[in-house]
């Protein structure tokens, strides 16, 4: 497993739409393995394989506290209702967004063994990742889905603080 650098906005491969994975091999397992440790050493919760350079309709998701899996050319096959997030990404760090994803989810894709799968979510924290991520193997970021740029706030760094006139 190789922990492969993140690519950031302004990288023309998180602009292309991924191409669909023709026959799910050992190279896309160890690109699977790739992507997940490099979604943990980048401490988020998804990656898709765009994110890493690769041109693939691979994602992998890896919850708190819970195993990570892998979509491999996922499609959002049904959504309903609206809720209003506040939303990150590795490919864009040190800013966040508020924007509207769907309350429920659901997404087909195919598993590390080439089977079909379905992730149904509602509410959380996964059904959020799981438009986040197929988002990316479409060439869509978060960005793309703010109501106006005023939407996108600029993080404090880590430890960084404002001074009392008295110090």
């Amino acid at each position: 497993m190789t922990v492969r650098p993140i690519r950031y906005l302004g990288d023309p491969v998180l602009r292309r739409p991924a191409k669909k994975v023709s026959r799910v091999d050992d190279s896309i397992r160890r690109l699977i393995a790739d992507m997940t440790e490099s979604m943990y050493q980048a401490q988020g919760v998804g990656i898709a394989a765009p994110q890493i350079g690769v041109g693939l309709r691979v994602v992998v998701i890896g919850m708190p506290d819970e195993e990570p899996f892998a979509l491999i050319n996922p499609v959002v096959i049904k959504r309903s209702g609206e809720r209003r997030l506040d939303e990150g990404c590795l490919s864009v760090p040190g800013y966040r967004g508020s924007l509207t994803r769907s309350l429920s989810v659901t997404v087909k894709a195919l598993d590390e063994d080439g089977r079909e799968i379905r992730v149904k979510s509602e509410g959380d924290l996964l059904a959020q990742c799981l438009e986040h991520e197929t988002d990316h193997v479409n060439g869509l970021l978060y960005v793309d889905r703010l109501d106006a740029k005023t939407d996108l706030v600029k993080l404090e760094p880590a430890g960084a603080h404002v001074r009392d006139q008295d110090d």
